[in-house]
């Protein structure tokens, strides 16, 4: 038994006298060695491991709505910024002096708000959502645009808004749901549906919907209605607040005055303590200003549409996770100019700044979300992401 305890120590002497009596530039060239395999290695297996997003089908670029007969429509075409920004990337690629602010132009906005709402499997909440939203939209939108030329420069007091539901691979009837929901309140081509034909993940189908927004704001909201959808508002006055000379700006809500509350303290300590864990692990892998979020994950978050070039064409992450990349992106988009209220240039910032707004939110029961599997699935994700995007497996270009 001694002897089997002695082992270790023989083997770390003779590894010990070998290195001495090597050459130093014979032990530099095996560092270095060493350094560069290691390197490749990792690089390798970020690059195997990280995810890529498939392709649209031809299918999920059409939409189906209500008509005024009561018919559900035959597919239609989806009007697509995101085809046409792709169309001018690759022309503004060729210019010699090409920067990547040359990439920011997106067709003029149609209408003032696009709702998007990702659903997977939600006949059972999604009509709740729908009447509390629905109803907010009309008061402060109206369903029709008005006149062109009346708009202000950021879009606002253009009017009409309209819904984009993307159905991701559901198995029950929440198409069927929708229909009826549009045909009970006459929101004919304003509540607009496309199917996804496989299940992406909330992350690929949120993307997919702001591929396809007309608004000069886009909002993406959670099916089961747990972010009070009347205050779309306060997001809107903050995308205003932090919005630079190109009118970029990203407003989040957040739930994180809520953290001492009944609703939270009611939770299970497993919960909580993946819920503490997941911050601190953000504040580890995340770059500085994405790190001070105290709420990445609410599923209330917009977009003016300024900001939607910078981020919606670079996205990955189509999991739970895919709201950190979204909010990585805004940090490290171009730098933008920033302007006070009588139009001087004022100083410039990094990337496209992000207001965080307090909003009303309340727990919902029928979550599809795995507390455990899900929380290790988000940890590996964010650590996956990060290297993806350090490596340069990720990129603008």
């Amino acid at each position: 038994m001694e002897a089997l305890l002695r082992l270790p120590q023989k083997l770390l002497w003779v590894i010990y006298e070998n290195f001495e009596q090597t050459p130093w530039p014979i032990l530099l060239i095996l560092a270095l060695t060493t350094a560069v395999t290691v390197l490749t290695a990792v690089y390798a297996a970020v690059f195997i491991l990280a995810p890529t997003p498939r392709p649209p089908f031809a299918s999920e670029k059409t939409y189906i709505t209500t008509t005024p007969n009561g018919s559900t429509s035959s597919p239609k075409p989806l009007p697509c910024w995101h085809d046409a920004w792709l169309t001018h990337r690759k022309e503004a690629e060729n210019l010699r002096d090409f920067k990547e602010k040359h990439t920011g132009d997106i067709e003029e906005a149609e209408l003032e708000m696009s709702v998007v709402i990702p659903a997977y499997n939600e006949e059972e909440r999604l009509e709740i959502m729908l009447e509390e939203a629905v109803p907010f939209l009309d008061a402060e939108y109206g369903r029709a645009p008005k006149p062109k030329g009346s708009a202000n420069a950021d879009g606002s007091e253009m009017g009409g808004y309209e819904i984009l539901l993307v159905d991701d691979g559901s198995r029950d009837k929440t198409v069927e749901v929708a229909l009826a929901f549009s045909r009970k309140h006459e929101l004919h081509d304003v509540l607009r549906i496309c199917k996804l034909r496989e299940n992406r993940g909330k992350g690929g189908a949120v993307t997919h919907g702001l591929r396809h927004v007309r608004g000069a704001f886009a909002v993406f909201a959670d099916a089961d209605g747990a972010s009070t959808f009347s205050d779309l508002g306060k997001l809107v006055e903050g995308c205003r607040a932090v919005a630079d000379s190109p009118k970029r700006g990203v407003a989040v809500g957040s739930r994180s005055h809520l953290v001492g509350s009944e609703a939270v303290v009611k939770r299970s300590a497993i919960r909580n303590v993946l819920m503490h864990s997941f911050h601190a692990l953000l504040k580890i892998l995340t770059p500085p200003a994405t790190s001070r979020i105290r709420d990445t994950q609410c599923g209330f978050k917009l977009f003016s549409r300024a900001a939607l070039p910078h981020i919606i064409p670079y996205m990955h992450a189509e999991g739970w996770i895919f709201d950190v990349e979204m909010l990585m992106l805004a940090e490290s988009a171009p730098t933008g100019i920033v302007i006070d209220r009588k139009g001087r240039q004022i100083g410039t910032t990094p990337g496209i700044r992000v207001a965080e707004v307090q909003i009303g939110w309340k727990e919902v029961g029928g979550s599809k979300l795995n507390v455990i599997w899900d929380s290790l699935g988000m940890a590996w994700g964010l650590a996956l992401l990060r290297a993806s995007w350090m490596a340069g497996v990720y990129r603008r270009r």
